[in-house]
């Protein structure tokens, strides 16, 4: 336990009083209302994990709505899906992304000049439900749909600084302890052995630290999926379309919101889900590449990084030694606290790692495309009424 703070202020869990601060964000969302997103995909019904945040999402009766956007193939999946939701007490809504409707309002919107229907993933599916979400609420909490360890303060936590007048964050992040009790493992991988030591070994390269680095430097954990905003802020974010998705909204972050007005919230012990670690298409790796487009793109927009082939080469070369200095370090805390720790399997998960990352720098060199969604700002000068055109289909196929 510590009382650090870092340049975005830190909210630590010391004694916090969980039915008093559920209580308090009751009192206060009368006057500011409240959204929750949980985006998923149709094959996590499977997951142990949904059954318990089902039961935690019914106790957060604070919420306005409660938005699951979803990626299914068809009908029968999103029917499957509403069904088993039907529990829920707070009034929510099955967001059917990939669903007939939802496409053929894309195509119009497409004709308008905003051309999100060619992106498939969690961006777009956040997208969409940031739509719905801000047109009622002032404080809108997502959160992933793989939480094995979840109860109601995950959201109630972030939302606390959104909503309390007397701090009135715009923007909270979680960060958290990846350990699995159970088996004695350490997780967080693509953060412990790729994002952590890519951010110094950029440093390095670069002669210097940009801001945005700094930045990111400051976030305990950046790739968490887990974090809270006002309506105002939904509304001017550009969603990655892809797995870039945190890393991308951090960046939106940076240049939309002062730093005094953003915070990061400790969630205590988090265990969900593991990916695989997988391909270019898939797990792991297909998380590394799309990330490290990400960064690049940023570094290049805010920082006037000149990214060339030997850059990249370079780049990949001190990675890998400062991931090998990291991985030293884990193996020292995994020891001290009778962890199981696999040395050889992080080693060659970090020359995995490297090696994908040299090809997508490669890759985007050759075509630096945005994979970034317009916000809602543009999307509704475009076309006024396009998100209640959206919740009006939402709400229709929820009846």
């Amino acid at each position: 336990m510590d009382m650090k703070q870092e340049e975005v202020t830190t909210l630590h869990n010391i004694r916090i009083n969980e039915k008093e601060l559920i209580k308090n964000i009751r009192d206060i969302s009368s006057e500011r209302r409240i959204a929750i997103i949980m985006p998923m995909l149709y094959e996590e019904l499977g997951n142990r994990s949904i059954g318990n945040i089902a039961k935690g999402l019914n106790k957060c009766d604070y919420a306005e709505e409660i938005l699951i956007p979803l990626s299914a193939k068809s009908k029968e999946e999103f029917e499957h899906v509403k069904k088993f939701f039907s529990r829920l007490n707070p009034k929510h809504y099955i967001i059917w992304c990939d669903g007939d409707r939802i496409t053929k309002l894309l195509e119009e919107l497409k004709e308008d000049g905003i051309d999100a229907i060619k992106y498939k993933g969690k961006g777009r599916d956040v997208w969409l439900a940031l739509g719905i979400a801000s047109l009622n609420s002032y404080a809108i909490a997502l959160h992933d749909a793989d939480i094995q360890t979840y109860d109601e303060t995950i959201p109630a936590k972030l939302l606390f600084p959104i909503v309390e007048p007397e701090l009135d964050f715009k923007f909270s992040k979680g960060y958290y302890a990846r350990i699995n009790i159970d088996k004695n493992v350490i997780y967080g991988r693509v953060f412990r052995l790729f994002l952590h030591p890519l951010l110094k070994a950029l440093r390095e390269e670069i002669g210097y630290e940009p801001d945005f680095l700094e930045f990111l430097r400051s976030f305990r954990y950046p790739l968490a999926g887990e974090f809270a905003m006002t309506q105002d802020v939904a509304i001017d974010v550009d969603v990655p379309g892809d797995w870039g998705i945190e890393i991308g909204i951090l960046a939106e972050i940076y240049r939309n919101v002062a730093r005094k007005r953003m915070c990061q919230i400790d969630l205590g012990i988090y265990e969900h889900k593991h990916q695989e670690i997988g391909n270019k298409k898939t797990g792991l790796v297909r998380m590394v590449r799309d990330i490290f487009k990400t960064l690049l793109r940023v570094l290049i927009e805010e920082g006037h990084i000149q990214v060339s082939e030997s850059f990249l080469t370079s780049l990949s070369v001190l990675y890998q030694r400062v991931a090998q200095d990291c991985i030293r370090q884990y193996h020292a805390d995994a020891i001290f606290n009778s962890l199981n720790y696999d040395r050889h399997a992080e080693e060659t998960m970090v020359e995995k790692f490297s090696k994908h990352m040299l090809d997508a720098g490669m890759e985007y060199i050759k075509k630096p495309v945005s994979t970034r969604i317009p916000d809602w700002l543009r999307t509704m000068s475009a076309r006024r009424k396009v998100r209640e055109e959206l919740f009006e289909i939402v709400a229709e196929e929820n009846e």
